[in-house]
């Protein structure tokens, strides 16, 4: 088919001002920005698969900010007002992409977020309990409100959950559906001119000329400016960058009957994240199970992730409740510090917007917006 390209299809379909790699949040509203503020600047965006590839589909879900015992760890890497800007970025982030779409779009649902701890985890606990009041001076001015983590014990039975003794809320933690959401944010990018072609694989940048020569599976295109939103897999294209992949294993149960849980839960440090979606629980997590194993951009499963997934259900989420296992799937995504996302001009014309470190719903539409905003400052 290479081969046989129109000189209409050459023409018309292989070139614009700005082509975006990646049609996944960063990258869909990196495209809205651009073109929304210049709408004579064509933008293309090239995805190599039929649905986005990475996480932007396939993730949990959740509009979190960082359990206490994530921040404790984020604050180690980047200091306190590098976190605090972290956290900046996140919460603009998801108010960004609600104030877009709106709530109903995502079917945003504010029913707040957990942390839980085992008694064996008692240190943790202790240290986390004492940094509540630490984190919420740190975001009050961020979130505008005082004491967003608060420590709920009470609410542990109502979950049905065995064996925790410490449960601390976050109350603006919310949930919504991804795929509601990518689907919203594609049709507000098409609504305003922006072309998507999927099932197009990048396989090399090159620099002439003052423009940028794109090799992909459908044949070569041209722009002015390349940006690369491929998060997890952009060391194809620019193996230099400081970026990890991460899979993320994800299983959902069948339809329970009173399902008790209601919420966004954390537990172990952020590595299992369990919520309630269509009376179903879905669960993912386990990576630090084995690091390396899941530093892939390989898609699929390893039976000691799985079986840490079932028996976390069977033994301190559903224990006394019936369960099947309907679906499982993961996702890739994309870590390395800073924790701040990678943006900047990595080559002549050529852009990137990469590494959200596993807080893509957060965080991808400002990473996104300001990509997009370097790109079109560019010109």
């Amino acid at each position: 088919m290479l081969h046989n390209l129109s000189y209409w299809e050459k023409k018309n379909f292989f070139h614009a001002d700005v082509i975006i790699i990646g049609n996944g949040i960063v990258g869909l509203n990196a495209a809205i920005a651009i073109k929304s503020e210049n709408p004579k600047t064509s933008v293309l965006i090239l995805e190599r698969g039929f649905l986005p590839s990475g996480a932007s589909t396939k993730n949990a879900g959740f509009a979190c900010f960082g359990s206490v015992s994530e921040l404790i760890e984020q604050e180690k890497l980047s200091g306190t007002d590098g976190l605090h800007q972290l956290i900046s970025k996140r919460w603009k982030g998801l108010l960004k992409l609600r104030n877009l779409l709106g709530d109903k779009s995502i079917s945003f649902q504010n029913n707040g977020g957990f942390e839980l701890f085992k008694p064996q985890q008692s240190d943790l606990a202790n240290e986390c309990v004492a940094k509540m009041s630490h984190f919420n001076t740190l975001i009050e001015d961020i979130v505008l409100q005082k004491d967003t983590y608060s420590l709920t014990n009470s609410k542990i039975n109502s979950f049905g959950f065995k064996g925790i003794d410490v449960l601390i809320e976050n109350n603006l933690e919310a949930q919504i559906d991804p795929g509601l959401m990518m689907k919203s944010l594609l049709a507000k990018a098409m609504s305003i001119g922006v072309q998507i072609y999927t099932s197009c694989k990048v396989e090399e940048l090159l620099n002439e000329n003052n423009t940028v020569l794109i090799k992909t599976s459908q044949g070569d295109f041209s722009c002015k400016r390349a940006l690369l939103a491929t998060n997890a897999f952009v060391n194809e294209l620019l193996p230099d960058l400081a970026v990890v992949p991460g899979r993320g294993q994800v299983i959902i149960t069948k339809p329970i009957a009173n399902l008790k849980l209601k919420g966004a839960f954390h537990y172990d440090k952020g590595y299992y994240y369990f919520r309630n979606i269509d009376d179903r629980v879905l669960l993912g997590g386990g990576r630090n199970l084995d690091f390396k194993a899941e530093e892939t951009t390989d898609f699929g499963e390893t039976v000691v992730v799985q079986q840490a997934l079932v028996n976390l259900l069977k033994e301190t989420i559903l224990p006394e409740t019936p369960f099947e296992i309907e679906q499982k799937w993961s996702g890739i995504m994309a870590f390395g510090t800073p924790l701040a996302p990678l943006i900047e001009e990595v080559k002549p014309n050529i852009f990137c917007a990469v590494r959200c470190n596993g807080m893509g719903i957060a965080i991808g539409s400002q990473t996104g917006q300001e990509a997009g905003d370097m790109v079109a400052r560019s010109f």
